[in-house]
C-alpha cells in the first residue's frame, strides 16, 4: 500500500504533540450514560498492543490549522490516552492530510477523493504502521478521525480500518421539537437541552458535547425549535442566541436551522397578512433572511409546518404549498434551504387520512424552487410502530424529497420500552417504490431528518438503549446500506462492552425489539390505538373526538363482524397511490405480509388465514408472542450483570420491568376491548385477560410526559 516511505518526509509538515502523559485507569466516576458511544474505555493489554500504531501520540499534519482540525487532534489525543494508557511516543504515528497538500505518487494520494462530496475521507495504513486520514476538507478529516476511533473502540484493533467513506446524503439533520420555555413536545428525556434564557451570554458545555456526538456519526444539521414554531424566535434577540450556537457548532460541521412560523409577518412584522404572493410579505421575509445571514453566514435555512394541525400556511390565502415554500426560498436564495413538511391533514377531508399528503403534494411536482426540499414522514400517517412506506416517495420525480423519521419513541413506549429502530428505518429505506428505485435512492439527493430524542437527562435520551436510535440514525443517514446488525454491534461494543459473547447477546436483544413492541401494541398492521393527547398506553375505545382522524376507532374500524381499514379499491383505494408493482403485493389479503394485513384490509374475526388460524386466533397469538419476547429480552439482559457496570445494568433492568408490565397492559386492554365487540372467547391455551374493560378504561395519566 506504501509506494515510497520517504515521500511523506518530503512534505511540509507540522507535528503536533497531543499529550505527554500517563497511564489510564478505570474512570473514577460511575457510568451514567453521559459519554454516549464516545467512552474510550481502556483496552486490554492484548488490544492495546494491537492498536499501538494508532495511539502513537503525535500527529503529522498536512493541512492548515483550523478549529475543526484542532477538534480532530484533541479527539485523537484524548482517545489514545484513554484507550491504551501508553506513554506518548515522540514519533508521529498518525497523519491528517488535506488532499490538496498530498504530492502525486504518495501513498496518501486517494483518487476516489476527486469529486467526492463534502465530508468524504480515506483511511489508509502504511507499511511502517502509520495510519493516514485524508480528505478534501477539514470536516472530512474530523469525520475520518471519528471513524478511526469508532473502529478501534468497537474492535480493539487497527486491523481492517482501511476504508474510503462518503456520505450518501448531503443533509443529515436532527429536528428538535423543543419549545423556548424548555418543554419538549414528544420528548421523554427531561427538559430541552437548549438554554434559551441564558443565551447568548452563557453557552452550556452540553452544547459542545452535543455537537461532538453528532459529528461523530456524521450529522451536519440541527433544527433547534419545534415545528409548531413561535414567531418571536425570528426576532433579533433570538437571532443573537442562534448566532452563539452556530459559532459553537461550526467547528463540528453542524449548521443551524430554524422552524419558521408562516404567519410571522403578521404576528411580529406589523403586516395584516401573511399571503405569500403579497409584495410586502415577500419583502418582510427577504429582510428577515438578510438579517439572519448577516449574523450567521452559514445559516442552514427554514423548516416549515404549514396548514397542518391548525398551523397557519399558504392555503389560508388560497395559495398552494409551492407558493408558500417558493416565497421563502426566494428570500433565502442560494444561501440556504427551505424544508417544507408534507405532514398535512385536514378536518374537512372525508377520505382516508393516509391519502391526504399524496393528494396535496403530488400534483405540485416540479413547481417547487430548486432550494426547496419536501420532507416526508416514513409512512402515510404518523410514526406508527409499523407503516408501509409513504406513497409520495417515487411519485414526485421533479422535487427533492427528504425522509423524516422519528427517533424519539412517541408511539413505541416512550423511553421506557426497549425498541431499536434501525430495522424500522431499514424497512423503509430499502423499500422499492416501483418508480425511482428504493426510498433510499429517492431521498439521496436531499437527505434524512430525525425527530430528536435528546433531553436534559444525564444520559441524554431517557434510557440507555434509546441512545442507540440517535446513533443508528446518524449511521444510516451517512450510509443507508448499512445493516441493522452491524450498527447494533458497533454501538454495543462502544457503549457497553467489547466482550464478544456479550455483544452477541445485546445485539440479539436489540434486533428483535421493535418487532416485539409492534406485536404487543399494534399487531398485524393495526395503528394509532394510543390514548388521546399524551399517546401513552392503549385506548382503542376512543371514538368521540371532534376530528375523525384523532380517534383510534377511525383506524381500526372494529365491530362485531371484523376489524381493519379497507384501503383497496373497495374501500378508500389508498393502494392506488402506490405503483402497481407495489400495490399488487398488498392487494390480496391471502398473499399480503400479515404484518400489513389490517392496514390495507378489513377482515372478519373468524376468517381463516394462510397460517391455518382464524384472524382472532392469529391476533391473540401475536399479542402473546410479544409478551413472551419481552420476557425473553429481560431474562437475556439479566445474564449480563457481570459484564455491565452496576448503575446502567440496574437502569436497564428497571426499564425492562416497566416494559414487561406495560406490554401486558397493552395486551390485556386490547383483547378486552376486541372481546367486547366480537364476543369471542380467547383461543385455547391463551392466558385470561386479568382486568375488566371498565378497569382498563378508568386509568388516567395526567402527568404523562411529552404532551
Amino acid at each position: 500500500m506504501m509506494r515510497g516511505r520517504g515521500l511523506v518526509n518530503q512534505l511540509a509538515t507540522l507535528v503536533v504533540t497531543i499529550l505527554t502523559c500517563v497511564w489510564m485507569t478505570v474512570p473514577a466516576y460511575a457510568e451514567d450514560g453521559y459519554d454516549l458511544w464516545l467512552r474510550y474505555t481502556l483496552l486490554s493489554g492484548e488490544e492495546a498492543n494491537a492498536a499501538r500504531p494508532f495511539v502513537g501520540g503525535s500527529v503529522q499534519l498536512l493541512a492548515d490549522r483550523s478549529e475543526t482540525i484542532n477538534r480532530a487532534i484533541s479527539e485523537l489525543g484524548e482517545a489514545g490516552a484513554a484507550m491504551t494508557g501508553l506513554k506518548i511516543s515522540p514519533h508521529p504515528q498518525l497523519v491528517l492530510a488535506r488532499a490538496d497538500r498530498v504530492e502525486s505518487g504518495s501513498y496518501l494520494a486517494e483518487i476516489r477523493l476527486v469529486g467526492a462530496p463534502e465530508g468524504a475521507f480515506s483511511i489508509r495504513t502504511a507499511r511502517n504502521g502509520r495510519i493516514a486520514i485524508t480528505a478534501n476538507d477539514d470536516i472530512g478529516l474530523l469525520y475520518g478521525t471519528f471513524a478511526l476511533l469508532r473502529h478501534v473502540q468497537a474492535t480493539g484493533s487497527n486491523e481492517g480500518v482501511e476504508r474510503f467513506s462518503a456520505p450518501a446524503m448531503p443533509l443529515r439533520m436532527l429536528n428538535h421539537w423543543d419549545n423556548p420555555d424548555g418543554h419538549v413536545e414528544r420528548g421523554y428525556a427531561g427538559r430541552s437541552i437548549f438554554d434559551w434564557w441564558h443565551l447568548p451570554e452563557k453557552l452550556d458545555q452540553r452544547m459542545i458535547d452535543y455537537a461532538r456526538a453528532n459529528a461523530s456519526i456524521g450529522i451536519n444539521g440541527a433544527v433547534v425549535n419545534n415545528v409548531n414554531a413561535r414567531s418571536f424566535m425570528l426576532e433579533p434577540r433570538y437571532i443573537a442566541k442562534l448566532k452563539r450556537l452556530a459559532d459553537a457548532w461550526r467547528p463540528y460541521g453542524i449548521r443551524v436551522y430554524l422552524s419558521a412560523r408562516f404567519s410571522a409577518p403578521r404576528d411580529i412584522g406589523g403586516l395584516d397578512t401573511a399571503d405569500p404572493l403579497d409584495p410586502a410579505v415577500r419583502a418582510w421575509w427577504q429582510a428577515k433572511a438578510d438579517e439572519i445571514y448577516a449574523a450567521i453566514p452559514d445559516f442552514g435555512g427554514f423548516l416549515v409546518k404549514a396548514n397542518s394541525e391548525g398551523q397557519p400556511g399558504p392555503q389560508d390565502y388560497g395559495r398552494t404549498h409551492a407558493d408558500g415554500a417558493n416565497m421563502l426560498a426566494e428570500a433565502l436564495g442560494p444561501r440556504g434551504t427551505v424544508i417544507w413538511r408534507a405532514f398535512v391533514y385536514s378536518a374537512e377531508d372525508e377520505t382516508d387520512r393516509a391519502k391526504q399528503a399524496y393528494a396535496e403534494f403530488v400534483p405540485l411536482d416540479g413547481q417547487f424552487a430548486d432550494n426547496v426540499i419536501v420532507q416526508v414522514k416514513n409512512g402515510p400517517i404518523d410514526f406508527q410502530p409499523r407503516e408501509p412506506f409513504h406513497p409520495i416517495f417515487g411519485a414526485m420525480p421533479n422535487t427533492r424529497l427528504m425522509l423524516e423519521a422519528q427517533i424519539t419513541k412517541e408511539y413505541l413506549g416512550f423511553a421506557s420500552h426497549l425498541a431499536f429502530l434501525a430495522p424500522m428505518w431499514k424497512e423503509v429505506l430499502d423499500a422499492e417504490t416501483g418508480r425511482m428505485g428504493s426510498v433510499a435512492q429517492v431521498v439521496a439527493p436531499a437527505g434524512l431528518a430525525g425527530v430528536a430524542n435528546t433531553g436534559s437527562d444525564r444520559n441524554w435520551t431517557g434510557s440507555h438503549f434509546d441512545q442507540a436510535n440517535w446513533y443508528a440514525f446518524g449511521r444510516l443517514a451517512w450510509n443507508p446500506s448499512l445493516d441493522s446488525e452491524t450498527i447494533a454491534r458497533e454501538w454495543a461494543a462502544q457503549t457497553f462492552t467489547r466482550h464478544p459473547a456479550s455483544i452477541d447477546r445485546i445485539a440479539n436483544i436489540m434486533l428483535g425489539s421493535r418487532e416485539t413492541v409492534a406485536r404487543y401494541m399494534t399487531p398485524m398492521g393495526l395503528a394509532h390505538l394510543m390514548d388521546t393527547g399524551h399517546h401513552y398506553g392503549p385506548a382503542p375505545w376512543v371514538c368521540d373526538l371532534p376530528r375523525p382522524e384523532w380517534n383510534p376507532c377511525y383506524y381500526h374500524r372494529a365491530d362485531e363482524q371484523g376489524i381493519g381499514f379497507d384501503r383497496t379499491v373497495s374501500g378508500s383505494d389508498a393502494l392506488s397511490q402506490y405503483h402497481p408493482s407495489v400495490a399488487s403485493q398488498w392487494a390480496d389479503p391471502a398473499q399480503i405480509d400479515p404484518r400489513f394485513l389490517l392496514w390495507f384490509h378489513r377482515v372478519d374475526w373468524n376468517e381463516r388465514l394462510p397460517s391455518g388460524r382464524t384472524l382472532w386466533e392469529e391476533l391473540v397469538g401475536r399479542y402473546d408472542r410479544g409478551i413472551a419476547e419481552v420476557d425473553a429480552m429481560t431474562a437475556s439482559w439479566a445474564l449480563l450483570e457481570d459484564v455491565i457496570d452496576p448503575g446502567r445494568f440496574r437502569d436497564v433492568s428497571q426499564n425492562l420491568a416497566i416494559q414487561q408490565a406495560e406490554a401486558r397492559w397493552w395486551r390485556g386492554t386490547s383483547l378486552a376491548y376486541w372481546q367486547s365487540l366480537n364476543n369471542l372467547p380467547l383461543p385455547e391455551g391463551a392466558q385470561p385477560v386479568p382486568d375488566t374493560l371498565g378497569e382498563y378504561r378508568a386509568r388516567r395519566f395526567p402527568e404523562a410526559p411529552g404532551q
